[in-house]
């Protein structure tokens, strides 16, 4: 607080003990209001306008490696010990070296950034019998494992880390496990961790003995990445709720300013914004525009002009965990209060398609069947759409069953052929085509993308809620 004169003219000096007076009773009002229970907020007309506040629902961030080591916890001790019996592994190596880490190494080590370090081997050895799962840290520490080290031996060999092979030989060799499962995967890029220079390594380490047990661990990892922790869904729906709310503010004014703004402005400012909240996006949001008698099905970075359709991509990366969101919007005309009803049917028809992908989406199908069923579904109604969801959550483009892509509306080999299965997350991600009268008949895409459940119980829902309205920029 600044100083007061005391040589100011006493009518000024009268305000400011006014100014100071107030400013007291408001010190001593903050702590009562402190005290009085929160109103809890609930959607509304003005939220959904952009005009909720903008702030983010993750806590500190030692909370945020405590909540995220309670996860890694659960995964390892009631998913892992499953899995590893239900693939017919007794031993799983996972082995990777710094700035080259295995992608499932952060979702078996607590902490935040946990990195491989110079070199690190995870040994998961299932003993039988109903015994727990034994996990090892072979020459280095981790939480959760038992460290396994030979500091005369990794002085010995002199060499960056090699030492960790030997001391797998020698694991290895006290269990004699009759299979040895490595991240190796023609197909998938989750369960394809090992590097060549490692794996050539590993076969010399493990020898004409243990080498012919080796075996792939691509489903293992695929479903350990699917299935979700307790409490992973508290935090995901808010994140679910800040997406919605910052695309419905960078289509309003409060961001766009018609004629002026340009469709790279405003996928700058969203992606500013969540690094404002201390938030990360996995990829670069965009912005795509449609508009009457313009060639083409969308233009690139036009400036946004009254009458154009909008649409969003945008994913936030938050606690580990990714959201993946398309929503549409439109500009008012001059003298319009709502958009043209051909638009309007045009969202009805996505809204329609979601509504099948939704209920087609069921634990123990595989991403292909979900997708020729809905596409039967979607042709009987009368629609002209396409379907391309994916499995969301640890990833954007998540482990999991692909329900068809953008560019291929047909069966797809490998991650097609993934089976659903409860307690995971995907994302429904859509379009469909319509003529909009008041545009002379021109075809117009809505682009829809939503995360959606399929319960412990089998059953499928939202994660938060679907777009239904287009939002308007007045």
């Amino acid at each position: 607080m600044a100083a007061v004169r005391t040589d100011a003219p006493s009518h000024r000096r009268a305000g400011v003990r006014v100014i100071l007076f107030v400013a007291c009773l408001a010190a001593l009002a903050a702590p009562l209001a402190a005290q009085r229970p929160a109103v809890p907020r609930r959607p509304t007309a003005a939220r959904a306008a952009g005009q909720a506040a903008l702030a983010s629902p993750l806590p500190s961030l030692r909370r945020q490696a405590e909540i995220r080591a309670g996860w890694i916890r659960f995964r390892l001790d009631s998913v892992l010990p499953g899995l590893m019996r239900k693939y017919g592994v007794q031993m799983w190596v996972v082995c990777g070296r710094e700035n080259n880490d295995d992608p499932v190494f952060a979702q078996l080590v607590p902490g935040i950034g946990s990195t491989m370090g110079r070199r690190t081997i995870l040994v998961f050895y299932d003993p039988g019998n109903g015994r727990p799962v034994e996990r090892l840290a072979l020459g280095s520490g981790a939480g959760f494992y038992r460290s396994v080290r030979d500091t005369a031996l990794a002085r010995a060999m002199g060499s960056f880390g090699q030492d960790r092979f030997v001391l797998l030989r020698r694991a290895v060799e006290e269990r004699d496990p009759r299979t040895i499962a490595i991240d190796v995967s023609p197909g998938d890029a989750y369960a394809d961790g090992l590097s060549a220079g490692d794996l050539g390594q590993l076969q010399e380490a493990l020898g004409e003995r243990y080498w012919p047990r080796v075996t792939h661990a691509e489903g293992l990892v695929l479903d350990y990445f699917a299935v979700r922790a307790p409490g992973m869904l508290d935090t995901f729906v808010p994140l679910q709720q800040l997406a919605h709310d910052i695309i419905a503010t960078a289509f309003s004014r409060q961001v766009i300013t018609p004629g002026v703004t340009r469709g790279d402005d405003v996928a700058w400012w969203a992606r500013q914004k969540l690094n404002d909240l201390g938030l990360g996006a996995w990829f670069n949001p965009y912005i795509t525009v449609q508009r009457r008698g313009a060639d083409g099905d969308t233009l690139t970075n036009p400036v946004l002009l009254p009458g154009d359709v909008l649409h969003i991509d945008f994913g936030i990366t938050g606690l580990g965990l990714n959201t993946d969101t398309q929503h549409m919007a439109y500009i008012l005309r001059p003298g319009e209060s709502a958009p043209p009803p051909g638009l309007v049917a045009a969202l009805r028809n996505t809204n329609r398609l979601q509504d099948i992908v939704l209920g087609e989406m069921r634990s123990g199908r595989t991403g292909n069947e979900v997708l020729a069923s809905s596409l039967a579904a979607m042709r009987a109604a009368g629609i002209d759409g396409a379907v391309y969801g994916h499995p969301v959550g640890d990833h954007g483009h998540a482990a999991g069953p692909y329900v068809g892509l953008w560019d291929r509306q047909d069966a797809i080999a490998g991650r097609g052929d993934v089976r659903f299965l409860p307690d995971t997350w995907h994302s429904i991600e859509l379009q469909s085509t319509t003529p909009v009268p008041e545009w002379g008949n021109q075809r117009v895409t809505m682009f829809e993308e939503e995360d959606a459940l399929i319960a412990p119980d089998g059953t499928t829902r939202w994660v938060l809620r679907r777009q239904s309205e287009l939002l308007l920029v007045r």
